[in-house]
């Protein structure tokens, strides 16, 4: 967005939607095993890691039908927040804190008008789809509270 690059580079999902034959997981117990790292802590993307990697299941969506965070959210888990905008606001919030000691780094603050232009880009995106409350507003001094 805020850069020169046209990247091509993208996942190339296999064509087979369908579960793959050595996997003898059931759809059930993976739910079950989902809810379970839910609970710990863990975001739909490291549960989504933490499966591939530990667990050898390569896409939750061609073993039970529904992809992680749909899954979270009939569970009641799913974040409040959207994940990409929360770690978005984090790294606002860090650069922030970089810039109150290092007062003259020009560049930080550049960049800084552009993560935060990126935040209010995507929290209208989300307010339109309706995965954020109509009254999400972003603000630098209140931004440590939604993190937190």
């Amino acid at each position: 967005m805020h850069s020169f690059g046209k990247g091509i580079s993208a996942p190339a999902l296999p064509y087979r939607r369908t579960p793959p034959t050595w996997l003898k997981t059931t759809p059930e117990e993976l739910v079950e095993h989902i809810t379970k790292l839910a609970r710990k802590g863990l975001t739909p993307s490291q549960i989504g890691v933490t499966l591939r990697d530990s667990h050898g299941i390569p896409q939750v969506k061609s073993v039970t039908g529904n992809k992680i965070l749909r899954i979270l959210k009939q569970e009641g888990l799913a974040p409040t927040i959207p994940e990409d905008l929360f770690h978005m606001i984090k790294k606002a919030i860090s650069l922030r804190k970089h810039l109150e000691v290092n007062r003259k780094d020009r560049d930080g603050k550049y960049h800084l008008i552009l993560i935060e232009s990126r935040i209010h880009r995507l929290a209208r995106y989300y307010r339109l789809k309706q995965q954020l409350a109509p009254t999400f507003k972003y603000e630098a001094s209140t931004a440590s509270t939604l993190v937190a």
